[in-house]
């Protein structure tokens, strides 16, 4: 499974961006889709999941500004993020959780996308 991310940029405080990211290869084998983040100097968070029925979860951070969505169709995951703050500036990284041939659970990250903040 590969996974594309796009839609980062800079954005001022309380603005809104939308990601998405984009999957190919075995998309059949795959169960939970998501989204991590990472911040200079700080490790990689959870930002938001979402399974193959779409249930969702969210960091408390983000909880009432964020909303994960599923094409499962298309393949495709994306995030709206509203009301933007400082903190939120990072590198967005897509994530799938896939099953191999072998019925192993695999996950594939994206290259990352910089979403950037401006107070």
């Amino acid at each position: 499974v590969q996974l594309v991310e796009s839609g980062g940029g800079l954005v001022q405080t309380g603005g809104s961006l939308r990601l998405s990211c984009a999957a190919s290869g075995n998309t059949g084998s795959i169960n939970v889709m998501g989204w991590y983040r990472q911040a200079p100097g700080k490790q990689r968070e959870l930002v938001a999941a979402i399974t193959l029925s779409r249930r969702t979860n969210y960091a408390d951070s983000v909880k009432g500004r964020f909303t994960i969505s599923r094409d499962n169709a298309k393949n495709m995951i994306s995030l709206q993020m509203n009301s933007l703050k400082p903190e939120d500036t990072a590198v967005y990284y897509c994530n799938a959780y896939y099953y191999s041939d072998s019925h192993q659970l695999l996950d594939a990250w994206g290259q990352g996308t910089l979403v950037t903040v401006s107070s």
